[in-house]
């Protein structure tokens, strides 16, 4: 027996999201809410080449100023991969081609982790006041570290603890930290952590321009960041979506355009626009006034 649907009423018209391209689009909604247990990884104490390496991150960066990543700690010890080294201006960082976390251990292939030892290796060759500089800080064991091939998963495990790798000094918000709305403007806080969202989004809080917003609320009240599609006063006010949380209305248009090759856009008259030049336009205000 055929059944009519009962008919739904129309709500009001909202601005929404455009791709960048010519396809359409729509989306899914499920009605029944689902949740999923995923279990932590082993509970775990500090190794003591972490300790060590913490330490002598710590020491490092105390002696630098106006350091990149942040210039106030305290530092969360980041496995991310840092390569410390010096030269006879001081320290620098550099980052390996990859970084591991320490539960990621488990899944590693000693020989894939050696050539990590082997790049590392390479550049502190060319840094020959690096290795004693270690052992200065506290770190005697470095050159057996860096030389040892990896072959075993102890290896592994001290090296994804050791000063090649966890190393990357980072405030808490830029390492665990997560986006929350604040009452002021309805924007969110400025800053999400490397644990949380993309590296490709973490990094634009580092170089941004300050009176840019890049964190905004989408109409659900859940953050979305966005950068801007023309360069400052082009007179282009639209903004490229570059992440929205997944579950939302935004996160699944975005992941649509992303199917088919094409960006998400807002136009300049979109509350997230709005949001995201408040700032640049007060102070482009200012300056025509004065």
């Amino acid at each position: 027996m055929k059944t009519k649907l009962a008919a739904k009423k129309k709500t009001p018209a909202k601005k929404k999201a455009s791709t960048g391209g010519n396809g359409n689009s729509h989306i899914q909604r499920e009605d029944v809410p689902w949740a999923i247990t995923i279990p932590d990884h082993e509970s775990r104490t500090d190794s003591p080449a972490y300790v060590v390496a913490r330490k002598v991150m710590n020491n490092v960066v105390k002696g630098m100023k106006d350091f990149f990543l942040g210039a106030n700690g305290p530092y969360q010890d980041h496995h991310g991969g840092g390569l410390w080294v010096k030269d006879h201006d001081g320290w620098l960082l550099i980052k390996n081609l990859a970084g591991m976390e320490w539960s990621q251990q488990f899944c590693a292939d000693p020989e894939k982790v050696d050539k990590l030892r082997q790049f590392a290796q390479r550049i502190y060759k060319a840094f020959p006041d690096s290795l004693p500089a270690f052992k200065d800080l506290g770190f005697p064991d470095a050159e057996n570290v860096l030389t040892q091939k990896i072959d075993s998963p102890e290896l592994v495990a001290r090296w994804v603890d050791s000063i090649f790798n966890a190393s990357v000094p980072l405030a808490q918000s830029r390492h665990t930290g997560v986006v929350k709305p604040t009452s002021k403007g309805g924007t969110p806080k400025l800053e999400g952590g490397v644990h949380h969202y993309p590296t490709p989004i973490t990094d634009i809080q580092l170089f941004k321009r300050d009176d840019f917003q890049l964190w905004v609320l989408d109409e659900q009240k859940k953050p979305a960041a966005v950068v801007p599609i023309g360069k400052r006063h082009s007179g282009n006010s639209e903004l490229r979506i570059a992440y929205a949380t997944p579950g939302t209305k935004l996160h699944r248009q975005l992941a649509d355009a992303q199917s088919k090759h094409q960006f998400l856009k807002v136009g300049g008259k979109h509350p997230m626009a709005k949001q995201a030049f408040a700032a640049q336009n007060e102070a482009d205000a200012k300056k025509k006034s004065s």
